[in-house]
């Protein structure tokens, strides 16, 4: 069974842009919400994403933390467009850049859009327990929180956030 093991963290400078050495713009969007989740009704959220030329069917069990099934498929980018206009909420638009830091590649999400001015980085790891090197640009740890979640930008984008949220 594919497991996720992944760590976020807010970023707090720009000092990563130096040391990005790819950018894939992302578009993406969900077959369900997270009222189905909450409730119970379904277990793991539906993704389709855009990345660069590529695209994938992701689902993604519910458990909130750093460990959670997943399962990626790659599908026609045509086929990726239509099912993106049959998605429920938001679609989220960003640019992820790829950093190398302490011998494990970083994914630094830009959003675009209605999220616009959210930066956060997510680590995967082989174990959920392993030791992180943090770069000097990440802040506070975000994987427990629930906001942060794509799936949960969508619904409710950083643009809708009080300023004590944020």
């Amino acid at each position: 069974m594919p497991l996720e093991i992944e760590r976020k963290y807010r970023v707090t400078s720009d000092a990563w842009r130096d040391q990005a050495h790819e950018v894939i713009p992302m578009a993406q969007g969900y077959l369900n919400d997270t009222a189905s989740l909450d409730s119970g009704a379904q277990k793991a959220s539906v993704r389709v994403r855009i990345q660069g030329e590529q695209a994938f069917l992701n689902l993604k069990s519910r458990e909130i933390g750093h460990t959670r099934q997943e399962f990626d498929y790659p599908i026609p980018v045509d086929e990726a467009r239509a099912l993106l206009a049959l998605c429920v909420g938001g679609l989220i638009d960003k640019r992820r850049h790829l950093v190398r830091h302490g011998g494990l590649l970083w994914e630094v999400d830009e959003f675009l859009g209605d999220n616009a001015g959210l930066v956060v980085a997510e680590v995967e790891l082989e174990q959920a327990d392993q030791a992180i090197d943090l770069p000097e640009w990440v802040g506070a740890e975000v994987t427990d929180e629930v906001r942060y979640y794509n799936l949960a930008l969508a619904a409710r984008p950083y643009s809708q956030w009080s300023e004590t949220e944020k």
